[in-house]
């Protein structure tokens, strides 16, 4: 008990001063500490954050597969750990903070009063003992003036000399003496007995309760920071559970990371529904004069038209050195090599019209078969325009199985499109009948202009969905393609990474020389003259479409090409589908493709829409 702390009273005021300084210095870390869990949760919330996928990016793209979306569920547990952590720095807040420095500020208060009511008593009792000291050192010296008084007295009556008058005088002295020192000594008897009763009282009722009140206000201060730290602990525990079940959710999550499937989707992003190249034909060397398909028989046989067809039987499925298959399919339409790039300058000289030379020295085999390995820029280049040009409304640029997602999706974007027409137009219908039946509610005209609006929107959607259904026919195989334009698409998907940057780019310039040197090289495999016409004799000869006008001038040397001289007009009569060649006619007997760099178009917009209605019908 503190009671028997009486006479510490100066220590038991540090000591309990001391209890406040822990308490505060408690609070400080406790604030301290929600400042961190505040910190870590905005630390948690920004990694979250800077890791989530960004808008209408590739990024979105990457998150169909199971360990991205396991990824993408991590991120957004993460965000509710971060939470978490938030309500435990609110709780400590309010429940501890809070609480611990409105109680410090009424501790303060009390131990101020009952150090107060401890001085006062001190006080009083110092004041009773000053009394009693005062009241003792009266009765002392009233004593021993008394004492002098009756010597005095006795010495003037022995004296035979002194007068009796003298005598008598000091003996009413003496008793005057005496009397002072009875009533110092009944003074100090009386305040000597008040002191012992007030310094009873003081040191065991006064004190004792002062003391007995900060006791318990130490306890109550040392059961109240206990309390403090229990909740510490239990606001830190209310929040385990649900800090538990995101870690379940993030463990969840990558269990559900599917390995097949993610290798599945890559197959399904990168296929391109082409075949790989066949074998390659042994070329003897040893035997100039028979060879077999070489690299430059293409060449002479369109020069010379005397080489005879070796497109059949066996090696039919094989490709020339260098050649991918779908390339050696556009070979037989559109062109047999890529269009040229237009000339530095207007001079006739200046044009790179056909292949090389036969007579030019050819690299070595192994030369080609690294440039061929070492292609990569052209593909990077096709890349590049698919993600930033904008390709053509059919997605023909892209390879079959490519083309088939895109043009599929576009179909349900569309179908989705209609509904929604469908949803609004079947709500207003429902609110005309309203307006009929109850005509203070509204005017059933006044919806009419929004029904003819909606009714149009469908059609337009309803065509839009047959045109691109039509192009995912024929990618399906579900129609009959047009000849002329199926063969030229067979070999789009490997020109693109050059024919296609020509239709596209700004500037339309032509990638680096390799056309040439690829064409140079390319075998001879000419298509027989019965397979390749027959398509051709059936078909009616094409609608103008628009007019051009040829910016250089364009000797035509290859099968399937025509000659025009700088600043002719001719009619177009197919545009370009991507392959860096448009299709013209000067009249009705000739006609031909030349590179669309280096012509002029002036397309009728009519004309055109025409044509694509009678490519509809025919089809």
């Amino acid at each position: 008990m503190f009671r028997e702390l009486w006479d510490q009273f100066d220590n038991l005021e540090k000591h309990t001063q001391w209890g406040i300084d822990v308490l505060e210095k408690y609070i400080k870390f406790v604030k301290e500490r929600t400042e961190i869990e505040l910190s870590y949760a905005k630390q948690l919330r920004n990694l979250s954050k800077k890791y989530q996928p960004k808008k209408n990016s590739k990024e979105e793209e990457e998150y169909r597969y199971t360990s991205t979306r396991a990824f993408l569920a991590t991120l957004n547990e993460m965000n509710d750990y971060a939470g978490q952590h938030e309500v435990i720095s609110e709780n400590m807040t309010s429940l501890i903070t809070g609480e611990l420095t409105r109680y410090v500020q009424e501790l303060k208060q009390e131990r101020k009063s009952h150090f107060h009511d401890g001085r006062k008593a001190q006080q009083h009792i110092e004041t009773c003992w000053k009394q009693l000291e005062a009241s003792k050192r009266r009765f002392e010296r009233d004593c021993k003036e008394a004492d002098r008084a009756q010597q005095y007295f006795e010495k003037m009556d022995a004296d035979i000399n002194v007068t009796k008058a003298d005598v008598e005088k000091a003996r009413q002295q003496a008793q005057l003496r005496h009397q002072m020192a009875e009533d110092s000594k009944a003074e100090y008897s009386s305040t000597l007995q008040k002191f012992n009763t007030e310094q009873h009282d003081h040191y065991y009722t006064h004190i004792p309760n002062i003391f007995q009140k900060i006791q318990e206000m130490e306890e109550r201060r040392i059961v109240r920071i206990g309390e403090s730290m229990k909740t510490f602990a239990e606001v830190d525990r209310q929040v385990i559970p649900i800090i538990g079940k995101c870690l379940d959710e993030i463990t969840k999550a990558a269990e559900s990371i599917d390995h097949k499937n993610d290798s599945q989707l890559v197959i399904e992003a990168f296929k391109s529904g082409f075949e790989p190249p066949g074998d390659i034909d042994f070329e003897d060397f040893t035997q100039p004069m028979k060879r077999t398909v070489s690299e430059s028989s293409l060449s002479n046989s369109r020069g010379d038209g005397k080489s005879e067809p070796k497109f059949g039987g066996k090696s039919k499925g094989k490709l020339w050195p260098f050649i991918k298959k779908n390339k050696l399919m556009s070979l037989l339409t559109s062109p047999h090599q890529p269009p040229p790039p237009p000339p530095a300058s207007a001079s006739p000289s200046a044009v790179p019209n056909g292949p090389q030379s036969p007579k030019q020295q050819k690299e070595p085999l192994s030369h080609r078969f690294n440039e061929f390995m070492t292609s990569k820029p052209k593909i990077h280049c096709f890349r590049s325009l698919k993600r930033g040009g904008a390709g053509p409304e059919d997605f023909s640029n892209l390879p079959p199985e490519q083309r088939r997602k895109k043009l599929q999706q576009k179909v349900d974007e569309l179908n989705k499109d209609i509904q929604k027409e469908m949803d609004q137009r079947d709500a207003l219908t429902k609110m005309k009948d309203v307006y009929i039946k109850n005509p203070q509610m509204g005017d059933a005209a006044s919806v009419d202009h929004r029904l003819a609006e909606l009714g149009q929107n469908i059609e337009k959607l309803r065509l839009e969905v047959q045109k691109f259904e039509g192009w995912l026919a024929e990618v399906e195989g579900r129609l009959p393609l047009r000849t002329d334009q199926a063969r030229r698409q067979s070999g789009l998907y490997e020109a693109q990474n050059t024919a296609a940057v020509n239709s596209c780019a700004q500037d339309r310039e032509s990638p680096d020389g390799s056309y040439t040197e690829e064409q140079s090289q390319e075998t001879e495999m000419k298509v027989p003259a019965t397979e390749f016409d027959d398509e051709f004799d059936d078909e009616e000869p094409l609608p103008t479409i628009g007019t051009c006008k040829a910016l250089y001038t364009f000797e035509g040397q290859n099968e399937g090409t025509i000659s025009v001289a700088e600043g002719e007009m001719l009619y177009v009569i197919e545009e370009d589908k991507g392959d860096g060649w448009t299709r013209i006619r000067r009249n009705e007997d000739e006609e031909g493709y030349v590179p669309t760099s280096y012509v002029e178009v002036y397309l009728d917009k009519n004309a055109k829409d025409v044509y694509k209605s009678l490519q509809k019908i025919s089809e």
